[in-house]
Formats: structure tokens, C-alpha cells, sequence
């Protein structure tokens, strides 16, 4: 009787297991790469879990689709570029930007180390390759042509030319003169052989890059899970910058299809290392002019916006904070330590 009346009490007193959220996050490029480290990182060390969370990592073409995803209801969470945020938002959807994830600009313009072309004038006629036509790589393309006085519908040609050694394939075949893509690409199209040389970047240098992506009723009624993704990302960015290494091997273990074949695990380690490295020095909050983690730069985005608008590359200016807001940040921030994450960063072992 008393075995019996324990075991009763003790399925009253103990707690129920509390219940894991699934949440499908956005990731704006088709495969998933050393710059997704972050999340691999978070997951590894259980900070989404400790917050009752299951972040999943959704590959999408590029940034059109994340928000589109995010704006149909598909997906809570994407990380996208600003240009078709500024394009959708004119059609009635209620979104914003509320973690600035890569402070400074990571498209730009790039030739074979031996090309013959020197600035964006030399473009004409030429043909550029981006991941894919829904990516900010395309609007940057068109961006640059404009301003080189270049009629990027009639006097040059925007392909696709996939990603890694399918463009360095097409580079060394002269199938493509140049790329509109983005630091991690332009990192591994350089592993797979074909060295690189970017075009100045100009004005585009301080203007922001990609940020998390919510419909304005799921930061109201998905407030904690807003939170505990970006609070994630974020620590993770602090132990991938404290070491990369580290990263790159938990990377491996959380998403083993990120790990290269024919290559010994060393070699694998050091090559996706230098691209980790490539997206990092976009995850510097001294590049974006803030000081907190996913803190927008208000000044900065609404200057890209003004040049977008300029260059006709989206259909009016609307200002930043309809788009962009930091509402969340202080929460993020002040829920984690960042010293203590940078100290497990640098004693983690494999």
C-alpha cells in the first residue's frame, strides 16, 4: 500500500516534461554552409533547448524566397536581405528586420584574379553569375550596372552559375566573366581553385546586410521564440568568433551533410575556417557601427534605402523604421554573457 501511494505522489510531484517548440527558420541560399556555424553552434550546446526550443535550418533559393515564405505564413523566421522586404512591403505586408545579423554589406561584384575587367564600366557586354535569380546578388548586379551608366537588361547578362565549384566550373570555362554573389561563395568558389578579385564596393561597404524576418503579429504572438532564435544565433556568432575551429567542427556534427567529401577532415576543417572567416568579418558590430548583438543601424539602412531607391531597384522609399526594428534587441542581449561564451569558445575541445 505505501509502494503504492509513493508511486502515486510522485507522479503528482514531478514535474511533466515541458514541451519542445519547433521552430523553421529561413536559410536564404540552397545548401547550408560554414556561415550557418551559429545554429549548429547553439544547438551543440543546447541554448535553444534550454529555452524549450528546436530551431530548424530551412534552405531556400535566396532572399525573395525567404520572405516570401515568411510573408504567406509558410515560415515564422527568415534571415533575408533588405531589397525585397522593400519590394513586398508596398503590397500591404506587416514585417520587419528584428536582428541585424551581418552589420556590413557581404554582396559585391568579383572577377578571376586575371580578368582583364578593372571596374563596373568594363561590365558591359559581359555576362555575371549569381547563386540564383532570387537572390540580392541579382538587385546588387543591377545596382552596380546603373551606376556604371549600363543598362543591366540589354547591355549585360544575369545567370545563374550556382554556388562553389559549379562557378569556379563556369569561371574557368569563360561561361561567366564575373559574380554578383557574396563572401562565403566567393570563399569557397576560391577553395575550389579559381582565385578571385572583388571590385571596390564604394558606398555599398557600411550598408547592412541580412537580419531575422517576422510578420509584425509573430513578433507579438511568437515574442519568446523571436527572442530565443536571435539570442541563440547571436551567442552562437560569439563562440564561432572566439573559435572558428571549434565552430566549423560542431558545424560537421549537427549537420554532417555540410562536411566535404574527398577531403581528409583537417584539410575540410582549414578550408571551411577561411570561409567562416569571410562571413565573419560581416558579424562585427564595429563594422555596422553598433554595440549590441542584431542592434540595426538606423542611419545605415536608411541610407541603402535611398540608394536603392535612386538606382530604381525598389519601388519607393519607405523608411527604415517601417521595416527595421529593435525592439527586441536589449532582451536578446541581456540574456546570455558574452565573456562566458567566449571562454567556453576557447577552452572547447573536440
Amino acid at each position: 500500500m505505501r509502494l503504492l501511494l509513493a508511486a502515486a505522489l510522485s507522479c503528482v510531484l514531478v514535474p511533466a516534461a515541458r514541451a519542445e517548440t519547433t521552430i523553421r527558420v529561413g536559410w536564404c541560399a540552397s545548401t547550408i554552409s560554414a556561415g550557418a556555424s551559429p545554429y549548429a553552434v547553439a544547438q551543440k550546446m543546447g541554448w535553444f533547448g534550454e529555452r524549450g526550443a528546436k530551431v530548424i535550418v530551412t534552405p531556400l533559393p535566396g532572399s525573395t524566397d525567404c520572405v516570401k515564405e515568411v510573408a504567406t505564413g509558410d515560415l515564422p523566421f527568415s534571415v533575408p536581405s533588405i531589397e525585397p522586404v522593400l519590394i513586398i512591403h508596398p503590397q500591404g505586408v506587416k514585417a520587419k528586420v528584428f536582428y541585424t545579423a551581418y552589420q556590413s554589406f557581404g554582396y559585391g561584384i568579383a572577377v578571376p584574379a586575371d580578368s582583364p575587367i578593372k571596374d563596373f564600366a568594363d561590365l558591359k557586354g559581359k555576362t555575371i553569375g549569381v547563386t540564383s535569380m532570387a537572390s540580392a546578388g541579382v538587385v546588387v548586379a543591377r545596382a552596380q550596372l546603373s551606376i556604371a551608366g549600363i543598362d543591366p537588361t540589354t547591355q549585360a547578362r544575369i545567370v545563374v552559375a550556382g554556388e562553389g565549384a559549379q562557378t569556379a566550373s563556369l569561371l574557368r570555362a569563360k561561361q561567366v566573366d564575373a559574380l554578383s554573389q557574396f563572401d562565403t561563395q566567393y570563399a569557397l568558389v576560391e577553395i575550389a581553385g579559381q582565385k578571385l578579385r572583388q571590385l571596390p564596393l564604394g558606398d555599398l561597404a557600411p550598408y547592412p546586410g541580412n537580419g531575422f524576418f517576422a510578420l509584425e503579429k509573430t513578433l507579438t504572438e511568437r515574442r519568446a521564440d523571436a527572442v530565443t532564435v536571435a539570442r541563440g544565433f547571436a551567442m552562437g556568432e560569439a563562440f564561432a568568433m572566439a573559435n572558428p575551429e571549434a565552430a566549423i567542427r560542431i558545424l560537421y556534427e549537427v549537420y554532417p551533410q555540410t562536411k566535404p567529401t574527398g577531403k581528409d577532415e583537417e584539410t575540410a576543417v582549414a578550408d571551411d575556417t577561411k570561409v567562416l572567416r569571410a562571413r565573419m568579418a560581416h558579424w562585427d558590430l564595429a563594422s555596422g557601427g553598433v554595440t549590441k548583438w542584431g542592434q540595426s543601424n538606423m542611419t545605415n539602412f536608411n541610407n541603402y534605402i535611398d540608394f536603392l531607391v535612386k538606382w530604381k531597384l525598389v519601388p519607393q522609399k519607405v523608411p527604415a523604421d517601417e521595416v527595421v526594428t529593435n525592439e527586441l534587441v536589449d532582451e536578446i542581449n541581456a540574456s546570455f554573457d558574452q565573456a562566458k561564451i567566449e571562454a567556453l569558445a576557447k577552452a572547447w575541445k573536440p
